[in-house]
């Protein structure tokens, strides 16, 4: 009885290579990963663990965590992975909100001061454990609980189904080619959306394999891109990992160009960052999505010359995705038109956990209300502008700092950049430019509004440009700009031209 995807693999082809952990060099077919996976969840069910609980993780990357995950769907149970970067103050809540009936993790328990069962010490009684006997599951029901990184308030638990998961690695996969040949390379951390639902539902779905990795570390996720005996052909990364790679002293293209293609999402990707890559005939294919979502609203095809044709765009809408571009009465505008990005379809997130104002305010009409500023065109691709909140108004002209932070990305240099909206008494407002120079190189305010004035229309051109050594960012990796605007109100103005 095939319950899931990956029964229905673990049927057509037992003998393929379904995961390997680069850690412990341990690989597992897809017939050992199927069976290890009911093994799971008949462990949880000895524990006491029934449909409905929530089981908590805190522990880097290992391939126990997606069949963590698949084995409390399989029982009826929520997984809820736990951002390891966050604070023992910042994870308290978190755990208040889900009340798991089981904490598992590694290592990093401890540096939290949380108490919990050792992850090591589960997966021994569950390679033993009597498996718990197939059955079909309502797939609609909740199996995941993802927090949002809270950068507008406190965290939301976002609830995620099987549906919807599943959704997703068919939306993802028609447009990234992911097939049965196909080896990912799991970099990105599992507590966060592209990592456990973007690298492995595509893959599993579809009879590829998972390649996990414990952590990004530059040269070391180079050598294996580069690396023939692990053949990897996807990756999915962040832009500031992205450009990590490309700034690497172990950077070289010419053992990259096997890859079907490298998978950006998390925030947005400067469109001379991208041709930076594709100049150098590697694919990097843009996408736009969210943890409501499931991830994958839209992503690029991997051909370099549609890459290059729609070199600003977020990607295209797959068939089963819907979305609406609305002005601020919820008009629906015409194509190429800016307005709220409105999205609906299987993939989408029933709500918030335990937040029933918050979910029917975000999920109004049938339609999850992103926030987010961009456009469609005829063709079904879709632009991002900038977070709705972010946009500041300077002489009655809308900025986007979205669009100052692309017009500087090419700027030599430059490891980093933001743009924020500050009070002006001429202008009602106007923009303050934060600038992060790569280690060891300088960046004076002068020379970079020398560099964006023929780049941008003078309403545009931020009027303040600070020099710092790091940008606010929380534990998912975000920038935080409410932070960054604080830190700007303590601190000196460098005026630029206005």
């Amino acid at each position: 009885m095939a319950v899931d995807y990956l029964a229905l693999q673990a049927g057509l082809q037992p003998s393929r290579l379904a995961a390997r952990d680069l850690s412990s060099g341990r690989a597992w077919t897809y017939r050992q990963f199927d069976e290890d996976t009911w093994r799971m969840a008949g462990a949880l069910r000895a524990r006491g663990v029934g449909p409905g609980e929530r089981v908590a993780l805190l522990a880097k990357n290992r391939v126990s965590s997606p069949m963590l995950h698949l084995a409390c769907a399989r029982l009826g149970a929520i997984f809820v992975p736990l951002n390891w970067r966050l604070t023992a103050a910042e994870l308290a809540p978190l755990l208040e909100d889900c009340e798991p009936v089981l904490l598992l993790g590694d290592s990093l328990l401890a540096v939290a001061g949380l108490e919990g069962l050792a992850l090591d010490d589960f997966e021994a009684e569950a390679w033993q454990a009597t498996p718990l006997a197939e059955q079909d599951y309502d797939q609609s029901q909740t199996s995941l609980i993802l927090y949002t990184s809270g950068t507008s308030g406190r965290p939301k638990g976002v609830m995620l189904s099987e549906r919807n998961l599943w959704a997703t690695g068919q939306n993802f996969a028609v447009l990234a080619r992911v097939e049965s040949a196909s080896r990912v390379l799991c970099d990105a951390p599992f507590f966060h959306v592209i990592g456990l639902v973007g690298n492995i539902r595509p893959t599993l779905m579809h009879g590829g394999a998972i390649l996990v990795s414990d952590g990004f570390v530059p040269a070391r996720t180079l050598a294996r891109l580069a690396d023939p005996e692990l053949g990897v052909t996807h990756y999915f990364c962040v832009p500031q990992m992205a450009a990590m790679l490309r700034h690497d002293p172990a950077f070289d293209p010419d053992t990259l160009r096997n890859l079907t293609g490298i998978f950006s999402g998390g925030a947005p990707h400067a469109a001379d960052a991208i041709r930076a890559w594709t100049e150098k005939k590697i694919p990097l294919a843009n996408g736009y999505g969210m943890t409501e979502a499931a991830g994958t609203v839209c992503c690029m095809p991997v051909d370099i010359a549609e890459i290059e044709a729609n070199i600003s765009a977020s990607g295209l809408v797959p068939p089963d995705v819907r979305v609406r571009i609305v002005d601020d009465a919820g008009r629906q505008v015409a194509p190429g038109v800016a307005g709220e990005v409105l999205v609906r379809g299987a993939n989408v997130s029933a709500g918030y956990w335990r937040r029933p104002e918050e979910t029917a305010a975000a999920f109004a009409g049938g339609w999850f209300h992103s926030g987010d500023i961009g456009s469609l065109d005829a063709a079904g691709y879709l632009s991002l502008v900038d977070r709705k909140k972010d946009m500041f108004i300077s002489g009655g002209e809308n900025v986007y700092p979205a669009e100052i932070e692309a017009a500087l990305a090419a700027y030599p240099g430059l490891a980093d950049c933001a743009a924020v909206g500050v009070a002006d008494a001429r202008w009602g407002e106007v923009g303050h430019l934060v600038v992060v120079p790569l280690p060891g190189r300088d960046i004076a305010a002068e020379d970079v509004m020398r560099y964006l004035e023929p780049r941008l229309a003078r309403y545009k051109l931020p009027k303040y440009v600070t020099v710092m050594e790091a940008l606010p960012r929380n534990g998912a990796g975000k920038l935080v700009k409410a932070v960054l605007r604080e830190v700007l109100s303590q601190r000196p103005l460098d005026a630029g031209v206005k």
